[in-house]
């Protein structure tokens, strides 16, 4: 990682940023000069106020999104292209534990959406419109050492939405990090075969002391706290990872380089198979179309 990272000029966005991980790699962005915009559901104007304060960079802006809903989403692509905004960089952080199943305004599963089909449908629509930067465009996946958990995909039971308890929270988790690194595998080949010269990248930073459990029982509070604080890396450390992708100098397009830590690694076979790359390409695509939503080019 470069000690001096410089990004003035550089459009920059990140998606899930107004906490952990994200709020941490949004001051590293400004910090180093971007023209940074902050996609988040909550923190506005506080949150954008706290990275200008700190890196000293007025150039950060705040737009709300909320990936429990499909139409907030729309609303949001939208106004991108009204104001003719270009992104040189996409980095999708958003992520969810929640304690228990909970329905989104379109009826699918809170974790399953933010965790997983908000990004497909997100950054594939960013994509068609060409908001990210079709010639020399990035785009960085938060992903999890967990999508290496799940035995299998259940392709029977995608998009279903079952109730679930805190004991099912883990593994569904990893499972929802397989979907995503599956789709960032997915999502370059397709890059590739459209001629679109836009890098996919994935990391895993590692357990973050952040307050992604926060929906954790409140006897457990303290106990988390207690161990996220001497056991997780800090914010700003455990972004090292996405800052060297996002500094990363002529990245090569061929295919997604994914990073444990600070470290190359390969991705779970089952991520990287092409034939469940397209399954699951196909089956979002089909439930987004159920769900009455569609990836559409039109500016």
């Amino acid at each position: 990682l470069p000690d001096n990272i410089d990004l003035a000029g550089k459009n920059v966005m990140i998606v899930g940023a107004s906490a952990g991980l994200g709020l941490a790699t949004a001051k590293r962005v400004a910090r180093a000069g971007a023209n940074l915009i902050m996609a988040v559901r909550s923190g506005i104007p506080e949150k954008g106020e706290e990275v200008k304060q700190e890196s000293g960079n007025i150039n950060v802006t705040m737009r709300y999104v909320d990936l429990l809903d499909f139409d907030s989403i729309d609303k949001f692509i939208a106004e991108l292209v009204k104001d003719d905004i270009r992104i040189d960089i996409l980095i999708s952080n958003a992520a969810m534990v929640p304690l228990k199943a909970r329905k989104t305004p379109q009826g699918q599963e809170e974790m399953f959406m933010v965790n997983y089909l908000s990004a497909f449908y997100l950054i594939n629509s960013l994509v068609a419109k060409d908001v990210i930067d079709p010639a020399h465009g990035r785009i960085i996946i938060t992903s999890s050492e967990s999508h290496r958990n799940p035995k299998d995909f259940d392709w029977d039971k995608f998009g279903v939405y079952e109730e679930y308890g805190i004991n099912e929270t883990v593994s569904r988790y990893g499972y929802f990090k397989l979907l995503l690194t599956t789709f960032a595998n997915e999502l370059s080949r397709q890059l590739n075969e459209s001629g679109k010269n836009i890098a996919v990248r994935s990391l895993c930073p590692g357990p973050v002391n952040s307050n992604i459990a926060r929906e954790a029982p409140g006897w457990m509070q303290p106990l988390l706290k207690a161990t996220f604080s001497i056991f997780f890396r800090s914010p700003e450390k455990a972004s090292d990872p996405l800052m060297y992708f996002i500094a990363e100098k002529n990245p090569d397009t061929a295919s997604v380089n994914y990073l444990f830590l600070m470290q190359r690694k390969a991705m779970d076979e089952k991520s990287v198979s092409e034939g469940n790359g397209k399954k699951l390409w196909s089956r979002s695509n089909q439930l987004l179309n159920e769900l009455g939503y569609e990836i559409k080019a039109e500016r």
